[in-house]
């Protein structure tokens, strides 16, 4: 942390006077830790198998994904991995054995954009007529374990954020979460960061301050074009993930590194 301290000062400074980031539709690169929750909202809950089957939809409601489409749906861009991975060292979302006894193990959600996983317990993974996938957790004595997040990232792949931005003709590069929303299905999500960079001719510009970006789910990961390598690859989490009714708090992981989507809506406001 000390050594980000001095940056960190200036560019606070600095987002006092930065113009707004402009409503346009563009290329758009996110940093790691924003990509990890961008992660967490629009695919970890969504693959969770009790909200499918309707099971969870009183306190943060269902899935736009439906069991008939497991193994045919595309949910995003080639580029497209991703796991659930219990056994992950240093992870927020590993462990040994999950509450109902079934060891840690790793699971594919998407492969080259194909959705064809779920987090799922011993009843749920029966019903579904699928093996358990050992992601059921409960945060206390007294509460029932449900299906929650393991370690769901995304694969690296081949690019760097450095490439990325070289590559990149027109675009804004977003970092680090201020504020995020989407609906009950896990469908249509507008995300805000804390500081953003305007791209021009494969370098940054200008400093944008209130950036936010907006899509629907599917569309949003089909456009994924670039994936920053494993030299970039950070174990990010979320330490408080909620669910259920008493409430439940949950560690999650999400590994990711920064990434790049074509045509998304930025600047949107309200």
């Amino acid at each position: 942390m000390p050594a980000h301290a001095t940056r960190i000062g200036e560019e606070a400074v600095a987002l006092l006077s930065a113009p707004e980031c402009p409503a346009t539709t563009t290329n758009l690169i996110l940093e790691g830790s924003q990509l990890a929750l961008q992660i967490h909202e629009s695919v970890g809950h969504a693959i969770e198998l009790d909200r499918i089957l309707g099971w969870e939809a009183a306190y943060a409601g269902t899935s736009f994904l439906e069991l008939p489409q497991l193994g045919k749906m595309r949910y995003g861009s080639e580029l497209m991995n991703i796991t659930a991975d219990a056994t992950l060292p240093g992870a927020l979302g590993t462990f040994g054995y999950d509450d109902e006894g079934t060891p840690a193990q790793r699971v594919d959600i998407v492969r080259e954009g194909t959705w064809v996983g779920v987090l799922s317990g011993r009843d749920s993974a029966a019903i579904a007529g699928l093996p358990p996938g050992g992601m059921v957790r409960g945060d206390g004595y007294n509460r029932l374990p449900m299906v929650r997040m393991t370690n769901v990232g995304l694969l690296p792949g081949d690019s760097s954020l450095d490439a990325m931005i070289a590559d990149t003709d027109d675009g804004i590069y977003m970092a680090t979460n201020r504020s995020w929303s989407i609906d009950d299905k896990r469908l249509n999500f507008q995300f805000g960061c804390q500081i953003a960079w305007e791209i021009k001719n494969g370098k940054p510009g200008r400093m944008l301050r209130n950036p936010t970006y907006t899509g629907i789910t599917p569309q949003f990961w089909g456009s994924l074009d670039r994936v920053g390598h494993e030299a970039e690859w950070v174990f990010w989490g979320t330490p408080n993930c909620g669910k259920g009714q008493p409430g439940q708090v949950g560690h999650t992981g999400h590994p990711a590194s920064p990434a790049r989507f074509a045509n998304v809506r930025v600047g949107v406001k309200g």
